[in-house]
């Protein structure tokens, strides 16, 4: 199982880990867009987390999310295949809440694939709602739904 000190804020070195897990998990049939340089860019974005989860020098996962004035959104999250349905994900975005409840923010966003019903399956189970659906979102190639949390208490 993971645990909260198996998740960290990304550093440099894990730009290429990241952006080559992101070309397999969520970038297939696609133009590669998040490169090591998007994601450095992301590393040194101030109004950006980008963390990992990783025992030792193994990667397990990671997310990338963005903050507002009020709402933020989750633009990547990730994890190795054979790490799936092991609490890897659900770590990540608990920790991308907390953190995101801590800044103020009232609520997360984020797309996801129409054509990947455990992405969405994922996201309901941890109480995101579709919002809306968006034809060609991604490149042209793929659909996407929008789906969004709110944090109010």
């Amino acid at each position: 199982m993971i645990t909260e000190s198996d998740i960290s804020l990304a550093v440099p070195a894990d730009a290429v880990a990241i952006a080559a897990l992101s070309r397999r998990a969520i970038e297939q049939g696609l133009e590669w867009r998040w490169t090591p340089h998007r994601v450095m860019n992301s590393l040194a974005d101030a109004d950006t987390n980008v963390v990992v989860a990783r025992r030792g020098a193994d990667l397990l996962g990671f997310a990338i999310m963005s903050y507002g004035e009020e709402n933020a959104h989750v633009q990547l999250l990730a994890t190795q295949p054979r790490c799936r349905r092991q609490g890897v994900g659900s770590a990540l975005l608990t920790w991308l809440e907390v953190t995101a409840r801590v800044a103020g923010i009232t609520s997360l966003r984020l797309e996801a694939r129409s054509d990947n019903a455990g992405a969405a399956a994922f996201y309901r189970h941890h109480g995101f709602e579709v919002v809306d659906r968006r034809n060609g979102y991604y490149q042209g190639v793929a659909d996407a739904v929008r789906m969004s949390k709110s944090l109010k208490v």
